[in-house]
């Protein structure tokens, strides 16, 4: 280099004693493998350090006669002055004391220093500009060598401390917070969240010193000067390159750190259900925690690094943020392609939260153009996950119609069926607006901000698509449970089933604000309805035969005479029904405590006076040494005897009372 620069320099220099070089000077840049030997050599060497410290000295100076030679270029330039080779000298001994110095920490030592640095970087390629528009190559070419020759070297320092910064802060936080084995694909960091049902971001447990990115202000106003430096001056790929290799390896450590981890279409499918559960909850956590945490965060450091520079820092972000963001979606097509089954439903929409609560956010840190295929790729990931939800949605009507159990519920108990799906629904409609979300982007309903209109064309009220679905599985169960109320022989216990499930249903919808909402009060008038017709069937089936046994009619002959005999077959035959119905119905049951006493009050309150009545009517013609034969039951002995129905004991009734207690 020093050679080059004293045939340079000379060759430079027009002839004529006023541009004669000094001996010492010319010495100063002869190559190193040519020194002069002995007190000549020392003596030089001190006279070298001497104009360099008077050079840096001067550095100021030498930059406004730079600023002066590029105002007063022009094409009739006939040498170039004296001043900008030692300019050249004063930028290249300043190179050098910022080489001598340790990487991550070259600038910010002296703030006036730094910024001499840099206005040697802007007056270079002014300089490089300027002569490079002039016709008179041969007067500018050493010259635009030179200056090609010492900006380069500039860029190599900035380069490789740029480098430095941001690998600085990468190991500082590797070292700091080093990855510990995963126990699974997506493993999470607080086994808390397992058993929520809906993924609630967590603490990350960094404290404020730790915030992601972690740089200090000093080393992104380094970095930002550096930026600046090699952007304005042409080497604005190295830079963006340098920049954006360091930021993926540091943002990929964050999440790997978080729990991250890539995982295969293949592995996605193998996985049980149960495992691919956890795997997803923590999939939302991390997912949730990079675009409202980190990526906010990325992007402010992106714009104070590039602050001279929008739309570079847009760019670089963006391009950040796609291959983040990539590999979350790969692992919601996995799950996409998944069998599809309706326990999974639930956490299908937290996935489907999760990329609809990504689109606007992304607003606050990515609205350039360049984003729009980012984001059309994310809506395409929340359709298909949405229209997943809808089908799987489905597969409860095929449950539903698929369920041809031939075997009864014992007891006339809730049916499995039932619960499953009222419960299945219940839990479905805390997603009721979700859900009303993807039935209408499946349905290519317009999803405006203007509201429907209320009433559809003949004046009802309208319901939304999620609704008429919700209902529609409701009446699907009703048909369904009308089958199997078919299956018990005895007609009594068909419709304690009918009732047992009605009641259980009201219940369930009654205790969720979501689902009463959705059903409506109409469905649930007609739900009641049914619900007493049930119990009057029941009642009827059961007891009318009972009261037609304690009936006064047809006891009597044309005279007033009571006929024995007809009376002694009542209390048979009213015996033997009471028997049987103690028999058989003490091991039915009505879970309900609200029903059974329903039941019990209204069976007292119908089967108690009329026994009263026959009884006092009558008794009188049986007594005597045989009485008891026919009269078994006292009316509190019909009571307690009643009591005890529904509970599922068999003989429950601990004894049996007879004649007066």
């Amino acid at each position: 280099m020093e050679k080059f620069l004293a045939l340079e320099t000379t060759a430079s220099l027009p002839k004529g004693s006023e541009h004669r070089r000094n001996q010492s000077e010319i010495i100063r840049i002869k190559p190193s493998g040519h020194p002069l030997k002995g007190s000549a050599s020392a003596s030089l060497k001190e006279m070298s350090q001497k104009n360099v410290d008077d050079e840096s000295a001067s550095l100021p100076r030498a930059l406004e006669e730079v600023d002066g030679f590029v105002n007063s270029l022009s094409s009739e330039l006939a040498q170039v002055p004296e001043s900008i080779w030692s300019f050249y000298r004063m930028f290249e001994s300043l190179i050098k004391t910022y080489e001598s110095r340790e990487s991550s920490a070259r600038f910010g030592q002296n703030p006036h220093e730094d910024d001499l640095f840099f206005e040697c970087v802007k007056r270079v390629s002014k300089l490089m500009n300027g002569m490079g528009e002039l016709s008179s190559r041969d007067v500018t070419g050493f010259s635009l060598n030179q200056a090609s020759n010492v900006l380069n070297r500039a860029m190599s320092l900035l380069n490789e401390e740029f480098r430095a910064l941001l690998y600085h802060k990468r190991c500082h936080l590797d070292l700091k917070t080093p990855k510990t084995p995963n126990q699974s694909i997506f493993s999470s960091n607080s086994s808390s969240n397992q058993d929520s049902d809906r993924c609630i971001l967590p603490e990350t447990g960094f404290n404020q010193e730790d915030e992601f990115p972690a740089f200090s202000q000093d080393a992104i106003s380094n970095m930002n000067n550096i930026a600046t430096a090699m952007i304005s001056t042409g080497h604005e790929s190295e830079c963006c390159m340098v920049y954006s290799i360091f930021r993926k390896m540091a943002l990929g450590d964050q999440l790997t750190k978080l729990g991250f981890d890539n995982i295969s279409f293949d592995d996605v499918q193998r996985m049980q259900w149960e495992s691919l559960e956890e795997e997803i909850k923590t999939w939302i956590r991390i997912f949730s925690h990079c675009y409202t945490v980190l990526f906010p965060r990325e992007r402010k450091l992106s714009d104070s690094v590039f602050s001279e520079y929008p739309s570079i820092s847009e760019r670089l972000f963006t391009d950040l943020a796609t291959v983040m963001i990539k590999r979350f979606l790969n692992f919601g097509e996995g799950v996409v392609l998944t069998k599809r089954s309706t326990e999974k439903l639930f956490k299908i929409l937290d996935m489907y939260e999760t990329f609809r609560d990504l689109l606007p956010a992304m607003g606050q840190w990515c609205s350039s153009e360049g984003a729009k295929d980012l984001k059309c790729q994310i809506w395409v990931a929340q359709c298909r996950i949405g229209e997943m939800a809808v089908s799987i949605f489905s597969e409860l009507e095929t449950a539903i119609k698929s369920d041809h159990g031939r075997t009864p519920v014992p007891s006339g108990q809730v049916h499995p069926l039932t619960r499953y799906t009222v419960n299945y629904l219940k839990y479905a409609c805390e997603y009721a607006k979700t859900l009303e979300e993807v039935f209408k982007q499946q349905e290519k309903v317009d999803m405006s901000d203007e509201p429907e209109p209320e009433n559809s064309g003949d004046g009802t009220p309208r319901r939304s698509p999620f609704s008429m679905k919700l209902i529609s599985i409701m009446d699907m169960l009703d048909a369904n449970l009308d089958t199997k109320s078919k299956l018990y022989k005895d007609l009594s216990l068909s419709y304690i089933f009918l009732m047992n499930n009605g009641r259980y249903i009201l219940q369930k919808i009654k205790g969720s604000t979501e689902l009463k909402d959705v059903m409506g009060a109409a469905w649930h008038r007609k739900r009641t309805t049914d619900l007493r017709q049930y119990h009057k069937s029941y009642q009827r089936e059961t007891w009318g035969k009972v009261l037609q046994c304690i009936n006064h009619e047809g006891l009597q002959n044309n005279s007033g005479k009571v006929l024995k005999s007809a009376l002694k077959e009542r209390f048979k035959n009213f015996n033997t029904m009471v028997e049987e119905i103690r028999k058989t119905q003490s091991t039915w049951v009505v879970s309900d405590e609200q029903l059974q006493s329903e039941l019990r009050v209204s069976i007292t309150a119908v089967v108690i006076p009329a026994y009263r009545s026959f009884l006092g009517r009558f008794r009188q013609y049986l007594e005597g040494s045989k009485g008891d034969k026919y009269i078994k039951y006292q009316p509190e002995d019909i009571e307690a005897l009643i009591e005890e129905l529904f509970d599922g004991n068999p003989m429950s009734m601990g004894r049996k009372k007879t004649g007066k207690d």
